[in-house]
């Protein structure tokens, strides 16, 4: 881990597999999505790598001969997978707490994320974490990720120079979208790539839990009072 004492302007998280734990999920999904449609079961690895793309892009990767004209019955049969299994996904431990105490202090907070505009408000209904984010941009409503187009779209809305951004995420598709907006990047280790694969892209720290989140974002101020009380 690398650290850093920039003040950002905007805090912009990724979802699937940074604030919640749904990446095993997610891959398990598309490994019996292909089953069900008569294709070779894909390596579980694979389809990690996949996360944070369109789902047709992800498809077309784990499925050999996948013809686009058949995303309606991949999503149908991962989604059925899916839903059924969602409300066992957890928020990353000391996230929620982490939010809470940032928009306390001032901080903005937003998502870019690879889920669907239906998928976000699914599952903030769940969670009840929406109210710490003042902006969000999902795949359905902009050119996804690494394509700069989310990071711009939240700049749009915010006010907020991209350049005055962090973007917080567990995939190389997360770093490649700040490295082609020109903002920094803080990497995961919790989800869906590897410390290696993501060490192949630059950040301004690699972090393995929330505590070293923290640190990388120079953010340990908000817990000085509670650990002094």
């Amino acid at each position: 881990m690398t650290m850093q004492s920039k003040n950002y302007q905007l805090y912009v998280f990724d979802w699937d597999g940074t604030v919640m734990d749904t990446t095993g999920l997610i891959a398990r999904g598309m490994q019996q999505a292909c089953v069900t449609l008569g294709y070779p079961q894909p390596d579980l690895d694979a389809c990690r790598e996949t996360i944070g793309l369109p789902f047709a892009e992800s498809f077309a990767r784990v499925a050999p001969g996948f013809r686009y004209e058949q995303l309606d019955e991949f999503l149908t049969a991962y989604r059925n997978w899916y839903l059924q299994r969602e409300a066992q996904v957890d928020v990353m431990a000391g996230l929620e707490d982490l939010f809470d105490r940032m928009t306390k202090n001032g901080l903005r907070l937003a998502v870019a994320t690879g889920k669907s505009r239906a998928g976000l408000i699914r599952v903030f209904e769940r969670t009840g974490l929406e109210k710490y984010f003042e902006a969000t941009v999902t795949a359905d409503e902009s050119f996804p990720k690494p394509n700069p187009a989310m990071l711009e779209k939240l700049s749009d809305e915010t006010g907020v120079d991209v350049r005055e951004m962090v973007m917080i995420g567990d995939s190389i598709h997360d770093l490649q979208l700040a490295q082609n907006a020109r903002c920094d990047a803080v990497a995961v280790t919790w989800g869906a790539a590897r410390l290696p694969e993501l060490q192949s892209y630059p950040a301004v720290a690699y972090v393995s839990d929330v505590k070293e989140l923290i640190r990388a974002l120079s953010l340990s101020y908000l817990y000085e009072e509670s650990q002094s009380a």
